[in-house]
């Protein structure tokens, strides 16, 4: 399964643009101080400069080891991935057939990994992305497995 080129998500967006702008308003700071305080200052922009590269660095690398780490799903048999009948027991097949059945609809055997999945509490934006189905197919899938998961408890 390849993974879709990915665009920074909000969370990531506002780390970045919050740096940026502190870096805009560092140059601002050092250009309005005075003669007698700029090497303070300076110190000071240096080290928020870099503590703002290092928290960008965290991101990019948070993300890099997210979509290298591998999917917790079995190795592709002759016939693709096979899941045993326990694995896929309440597997939402009446709700999923409409998206098998649409223009570009995803395979089978990716809603099977996007089940097992969201039975193992990942959320619907990071399975959309990382198989590469569509979003509202992600999301009846966890909301299917979060409530076979209610279900199970009672």
């Amino acid at each position: 399964m390849t993974t879709p080129r990915t665009h920074p998500r909000p969370a990531e967006a506002a780390v970045l643009l919050t740096v940026l702008g502190l870096l805009v308003l560092e140059e601002i700071a050092l250009g309005m101080a005075e003669e007698d305080d700029r090497p303070v200052i300076g110190g000071i922009l240096i080290g928020a400069s870099g503590t703002g590269l290092l928290v960008v660095g965290a991101v990019l690398l948070s993300r890099w080891i997210d979509l290298r780490r591998p999917l917790p799903l079995p190795p592709p048999g002759p016939n693709g991935r096979e899941y045993s009948a326990r694995a896929l027991e309440g597997f939402p097949m009446e709700a999923v057939r409409p998206l098998l059945l649409a223009e570009n609809a995803p395979q089978l055997g990716h809603l099977y990994s996007a089940w097992m999945l969201a039975r193992a509490g990942r959320p619907a934006p990071w399975i959309a992305r990382r198989l590469a189905i569509p979003p509202d197919a992600a999301h009846l899938l966890v909301d299917a497995a979060r409530s076979a998961r209610l279900d199970q408890r009672r």
